[in-house]
C-alpha cells in the first residue's frame, strides 16, 4: 500500500506540483491550504509524512508543529518544513519545534523527493 503524504501550504501551484510529483514516484497525497485544515485531516487520515509551509493563514507552520507536538497520535510523523523563510534562524526555529527536514523555496523537486524517500525508507 502507498504511503500517504499530506502536503499543507497556501499555494494551489505548489500543492498541485507536489501532488504529481510525489504521485509519480509512488506516494498517496493530500491537501490542506492552511495549518488548521491540515491538522484536522492529519488527526483523520493520520499520513507517513507531512510537507509544511510556515507562513499561512488560519493556523501556521510553527503552531502546527506544537500542537502535533503534543498529540500522541502525531507526534513521530516527520515534518518537511518547506518555506520562503531562509534566514539560518528560521532554519534553526523550524527544527526546533519539530521539522527533520527544512527546505527553502524555490527547492529542487527531485531532491525533495529523495528527502521523503529517505524519511520514509523506501
Amino acid at each position: 500500500m502507498a504511503k500517504k503524504i499530506l502536503i499543507i501550504d497556501d499555494e494551489e501551484m505548489l500543492r498541485s506540483l507536489l501532488k504529481t510529483r510525489l504521485e509519480n514516484a509512488g506516494y498517496k497525497t493530500q491537501s490542506a491550504t492552511d495549518g488548521k485544515a491540515g491538522l484536522e485531516l492529519a488527526r483523520k487520515e493520520i499520513p507517513n509524512l507531512i510537507i509544511l509551509d510556515i507562513m499561512m493563514p488560519v493556523l501556521d507552520g510553527y503552531q502546527f508543529c506544537l500542537i502535533t507536538q503534543n498529540d500522541e497520535r502525531l507526534r513521530k510523523i516527520p515534518i518537511i518544513m518547506l518555506t520562503g523563510m531562509n534566514e539560518p534562524v528560521d532554519k534553526i526555529t523550524g527544527k526546533a519545534f519539530g521539522a527533520v527536514e527544512y527546505i527553502t523555496k524555490p527547492f529542487d523537486s527531485v531532491k525533495l523527493v529523495e528527502s521523503v524517500n529517505r524519511l520514509l525508507a523506501v
